[in-house]
């Protein structure tokens, strides 16, 4: 089972989002910068979070994104989807061709651990994870190594 470097990245460009929506549109160089996620690759998931109304734009100076929504209405499991990635444990995409055009013998378990990280990740939203202590305390870092970039 993996979930690739776009659903990573989606879902850490969003909890920053949701750690600083309160100052304002948030720009992409900035989430860039503190999640060291290319400017170019940042831009890609947002207009898949922009189409599916996770993201909001604020243009013009000063502008960025905001959520889109409230953060507790914002699931982990609809921001991987809005960047187009599912999470699936099979072999075969979920096909049920797995051995040769024939169900596997372990089909039904991996399907089954499928639907388990789905609700998973559907039962945590955004303000779920910036709750957490070391997600506040990584946060904090990042904020104090961007504020020294700023000043030098």
């Amino acid at each position: 089972m993996k979930l690739t470097t776009r659903g990573r990245y989606a879902v850490t460009a969003m909890l920053d989002l949701a750690l600083h929506h309160e100052q304002g549109p948030i720009s992409l160089a900035d989430i860039s910068s503190r999640q060291s996620i290319s400017l170019s690759y940042l831009e890609q998931l947002f207009a898949g979070l922009r189409k599916t109304g996770l993201v909001q734009s604020a243009r013009g100076p000063g502008g960025g994104y905001l959520p889109g929504k409230p953060i507790a209405d914002i699931s982990i499991a609809d921001v991987i989807q809005a960047v187009d990635e599912h999470v699936d444990a099979t072999r075969c995409g979920g096909q049920k061709n797995c051995q040769g055009e024939l169900r596997c013998l372990t089909h039904d378990l991996w399907e089954d651990l499928s639907s388990h990280i789905s609700k998973f990740l559907d039962g945590i939203s955004l303000a779920d994870l910036i709750q957490r202590q070391t997600v506040k305390q990584v946060s904090q870092r990042q904020d104090v190594i961007m504020i020294h970039m700023q000043v030098q």
